[in-house]
C-alpha cells in the first residue's frame, strides 16, 4: 500500500493556476562557454538522429554521422568542463571541513585551489604537446583535420584554467569556498 497523498483539486482550480504570471528567466548565471556547449550538443543531437533516421527508416545509414557525434561529444564534455569548474560543480569532498577549525579549513581550500591550478596549467601543456605530435592527423570518415577536435579540447583545458583562476581570486575576496560553506552556494528557487 502507498504512502503517498494527492491533494485533491477541482477542475477549476487547475484551469486558474495557468492564469499565474509565468516566472521571469534568468540567463545571467550563463556564460559563453555554456551557450557553445548548447550548440555543440544540438550539432550532436542532429547526428545521432540523422544515424538513427538512415540506418533505421531508410536503411542506408550515412558513416560520417558517428564520427561527427563522437567528436560533438569530446566537445561537449570538455566544454561543459569549464561550466563545472566557473561554479565549482566538479566532484568534491567537503564532509572534512566540517570537523576543521576554520582557520585550517581555510588553509585547506586555498591548497585545493592552487593545487586545481596546477593541474589545469599541467593539462595545458600535456594536451599543447600531444596536439603538436597529432597535429596531422585527419578524421576517418570525413576530410576534415582532427585537430579540430584537439585544438578545441586545448582551448577548454585553457578555458578550465582562467576559470580555476577566477574562482580561486574569488574565494579569496569572498573569504571562503564551496568546500567550506557548501550551503551558501545551493540556490534556493521560489
Amino acid at each position: 500500500m502507498s504512502n503517498e497523498v494527492h491533494t485533491q483539486i477541482t477542475a477549476e482550480e487547475l484551469a486558474h493556476s495557468f492564469e499565474d504570471a509565468a516566472p521571469v528567466a534568468d540567463l545571467s548565471d550563463y556564460a559563453v562557454e555554456d551557450w557553445l556547449t548548447l550548440v555543440v550538443f544540438w550539432l550532436m543531437t542532429g547526428c545521432v538522429f540523422l544515424q538513427f533516421f538512415t540506418r533505421y527508416v531508410m536503411n542506408d545509414s550515412y558513416a560520417w554521422t558517428e564520427e561527427i557525434a563522437i567528436n560533438c561529444l569530446i566537445g561537449v564534455v570538455f566544454l561543459g568542463s569549464i561550466m563545472c569548474v566557473r561554479v565549482s560543480r566538479h566532484i568534491q569532498v567537503d564532509v572534512l571541513y566540517h570537523y576543521l577549525p576554520a582557520g585550517v579549513a581555510r588553509i585547506l581550500s586555498n591548497f585545493v585551489d592552487v593545487v586545481r591550478i596546477g593541474f589545469f596549467a599541467y593539462a595545458v601543456w600535456l594536451m599543447w604537446r600531444y596536439v603538436e605530435i597529432v597535429a596531422e592527423e585527419r578524421m576517418v570518415t570525413v576530410d576534415l583535420p582532427r585537430n579540430i577536435v584537439f585544438y578545441g579540447v586545448l582551448i577548454s583545458f585553457v578555458l578550465m584554467l582562467l576559470r580555476s583562476i577566477q574562482v580561486f581570486i574569488r574565494n579569496i575576496r569572498r573569504g571562503y569556498s564551496v568546500l567550506e560553506r557548501p550551503e551558501e552556494f545551493q540556490k534556493i528557487e521560489d
